[in-house]
């Protein structure tokens, strides 16, 4: 089965190693699973916007069918202060997107929340509560999208906080997430994608 992966830092995975990546070690979960899937084709860079990640869509000129698709985007957009509703509307499109890469199966896509960055050690002479609301207000309007559009929905945000009381879950940027912070996410993710799998994989089984 085919894996595609959509996002920015996060899902690229700036500071870890390719297989370190949460992408990455969830297509070798899924495979301790039985669920026999190739590694992710992703397709996400650091900084990132909605739209930012949108047109490299258009420009990729990709056109295939995957069996999972995951989503994780829009911490750049609160980053550049934009407001919710604009990321929403482009976090929308993005979402019909992802579905068409998915064949229309919108049980076969996975969007992910945004993680709080204000938890960071980079963050640490920043507002670290007024980051938080914002990102929780752009969660809060992603998941009702992703609701709406009929896609699994996964909270990181949570698990991302853990980085500020434990600073060995960043990178040495001390922005971006360690291994460890990845794998903790690749594990809330799991359940949902074997969700989403579990059917396909009984048929070729």
């Amino acid at each position: 089965m085919r894996f595609l992966a959509l996002g920015d830092s996060y899902t690229m995975g700036e500071g870890v190693a390719d297989a370190d990546r949460w992408p990455n070690q969830l297509a070798r979960a899924l495979r301790a699973h039985d669920i026999d899937i190739d590694d992710p084709l992703i397709l996400a860079r650091t900084a990132w916007t909605t739209d930012e990640l949108s047109d490299a869509i258009d420009a990729s000129g990709l056109r295939d069918r995957f069996d999972l698709v995951t989503l994780m985007v829009g911490v750049n957009d609160q980053y550049r202060s934009r407001p919710v509703r604009a990321f929403a509307g482009e976090f929308e499109l993005l979402l019909r997107r992802a579905k068409g890469f998915a064949g229309r199966r919108p049980r076969r896509v996975i969007a992910l929340s945004i993680p709080d960055w204000g938890a960071t050690p980079f963050a640490r002479q920043r507002n670290r509560e007024a980051i938080a609301r914002e990102i929780d207000a752009y969660n809060a309007r992603a998941h009702e999208l992703a609701a709406l559009a009929g896609v699994r929905w996964v909270d990181v945000t949570t698990a991302s906080r853990g980085m500020q009381d434990d600073p060995t879950l960043a990178t040495s940027d001390g922005l971006h997430p360690s291994a460890e912070m990845y794998r903790r996410w690749m594990e809330l993710v799991l359940p949902a994608a074997r969700g989403a799998l579990a059917r396909r994989a009984r048929a070729r089984g």
